[in-house]
């Protein structure tokens, strides 16, 4: 049976896990010493690792032979464990399990010995969605768990547990996965399954994932599944919807230097093109960001992911236009993200905005 990519390449030892060293290094460190705490909490934008590392933590705690704070993966418990058949690690979708009875349930259950490793661990994964009962419930177990026990809390909405949870718990932050990372993930994953791909291919793959390897591993199997075995840049940006970089690059030349002629041109373009209008509004918005960071940041090349064709061109442009004028036009562009998701007509929406901040150009040179 076809796995998604995301599965198919799920990291089963804490050196596979990309972007989440800071929490990665801790948790080998506490395997190695035995050192282990009754409750952690896993907390970050999804996709980031949360329950992947959770899971292998719950192996490497229980591993017989563990290989460097990792699970060996070879034996009896952490074959168990991978095929869902050890009833000593249990993940329970909080979603869907969010009542007091289940949460008695647990702590009922929680009180006997584990059967085959040393610990008996529950990852309760979107725990933020328990009950005001539930988490009163769950507490008192966090409070005096027994000698046995590990809880793993997972949540993408932190803000939304009680402090009582947030004080028996091991923080840690789940960061978004820097693109340069993304990159070379995908790049080992279309190597090691027979697929051909360009660099400008997999980079707009990686950023359209934002940080969530999981995000862009499912972009990477759409743009697989159009494109077969051979990933092109044209085909990747056929996927996304979104517009060529140099587009963007000419509707804000022309937006500065205030051509309310060839804006229109340049939208109507893009328009009869196909191309997603709503997606082109965030990237305009993004690329005078761009602009902002080039004209105000010293570490501008490396902030910015693009090759340096295109970083000559933007650092070019930054000399024409003054950092006021970006931030207004980006806070324009910004205003019109959720109007254009329902506007009957986003074409003229991005139209009557970028007509706006042409003319606001030519008011300044005047």
């Amino acid at each position: 049976m076809y796995l998604a990519l995301y599965r198919k390449f799920r990291p089963k030892t804490f050196n596979e896990v990309i972007g989440q060293e800071h929490i990665t290094n801790t948790l080998i460190n506490q395997v190695k010493t035995g050192q282990v705490s009754h409750a952690y909490l896993f907390t970050g934008t999804r996709g980031t690792g949360k329950t992947t590392c959770a899971k292998i933590f719950a192996k490497a705690i229980n591993c017989m032979s563990p290989v460097n704070g990792s699970p060996c993966g070879k034996c009896e418990v952490c074959s168990a464990i991978e095929e869902a058949n050890n009833i000593d690690v249990l993940e329970i979708d909080a979603a869907s399990n969010n009542g007091v009875n289940e949460i008695r349930e647990l702590r009922e259950k929680i009180k006997y010995p584990p059967i085959h490793g040393r610990y008996k661990v529950y990852i309760i994964d979107e725990v933020h969605m328990l009950t005001d009962s539930a988490f009163n419930a769950l507490l008192k177990t966090l409070e005096e768990p027994p000698r046995h026990a590990v809880f793993i809390l997972a949540t993408t909405e932190v803000y939304k547990l009680p402090a009582t949870i947030l004080s028996r718990c091991m923080r840690f932050d789940f960061r978004l996965v820097p693109t340069d990372l993304l990159c070379n993930l995908i790049e080992n994953i279309f190597t090691t399954i027979g697929v051909n791909y360009d660099k400008q291919s997999v980079e707009a793959i990686a950023v359209a994932g934002e940080g969530s390897v999981r995000d862009a591993l499912s972009v990477a199997d759409c743009v697989v599944a159009f494109s077969g075995n051979n990933v092109t840049y044209d085909k990747t940006m056929e996927i996304l919807g979104k517009s060529d970089k140099d587009v963007v690059i000419k509707l804000a030349d022309n937006i500065i230097d205030g051509n309310l002629g060839e804006v229109l041109e340049t939208i109507n373009d893009i328009y009869n093109s196909g191309k997603n209008l709503i997606a082109l509004g965030k990237e305009i918005t993004v690329y005078f960001k761009d602009l902002l960071v080039v004209k105000n940041c010293k570490d501008s090349r490396k902030m910015l992911n693009v090759s340096e064709q295109t970083f000559n061109k933007i650092q070019n442009q930054a000399q024409k236009i003054s950092t006021e004028n970006l931030i207004n036009f980006m806070q324009k562009f910004s205003s019109i993200e959720a109007e254009l998701k329902y506007a009957l007509s986003p074409k003229t929406l991005i139209e009557i905005v970028c007509l706006e901040c042409a003319s606001f150009s030519n008011q300044k040179k005047n």
